[in-house]
């Protein structure tokens, strides 16, 4: 499962972001509020994606996540 969702994060992350939100809890885990995952799937997406992906219940993002979630910055951004 998760390497579909890795192919289709690059095909179109806001496509995966919105089926995330119908049929995963994992969004409304990760951000407090709404706007701010709206905000996510407008003007970064890539970030959005990742940052749910490598985002722990009670430690938050770490690691390499970090890394991937600055991947995914980069990647908005050019």
């Amino acid at each position: 499962m998760g390497c579909i969702i890795a192919v289709l994060m690059f095909l179109s992350p806001r496509f995966v972001l919105f089926c995330m939100q119908v049929f995963s809890d994992r969004l409304a885990n990760t951000f407090n509020s709404f706007f701010i995952g709206f905000a996510g799937f407008i003007f970064l997406p890539y970030t959005t994606v990742l940052y749910a992906i490598c985002y722990e219940p009670n430690k938050g993002v770490s690691g390499i996540g970090w890394l991937l979630v600055i991947f995914g910055f980069v990647i908005d951004m050019g």
